[in-house]
């Protein structure tokens, strides 16, 4: 089963969620459903962006690396972000 590493933009703000998961479509509608504390303000969402991992553990590494300030910069130097 695959995982993935994924930036959703909010349509409201124009800001940046970074996040990971087995079912990137379902976590998405998750998000617009108001469903998450910290995106129910923000609503609604599109998929900006996603990377496919073999393990949840590198899912979970690369979304730690973007949110990092050295991930945010590369995100912003591919032009992602």
């Amino acid at each position: 089963m695959p995982f993935y590493t994924y930036i959703l933009k909010s349509l409201k703000d124009d800001g940046y969620y970074y996040g990971h998961t087995a079912d990137i479509d379902n976590r998405l509608s998750i998000h617009n459903g108001k469903k998450v504390r910290s995106t129910k303000a923000r609503t609604p969402f599109v998929i900006h962006y996603f990377e496919t991992f073999e393990t949840r553990s590198e899912a979970y590494l690369q979304e730690m690396y973007f949110k990092s300030a050295d991930g945010k910069k590369y995100l912003r130097d591919k032009g992602i972000i």
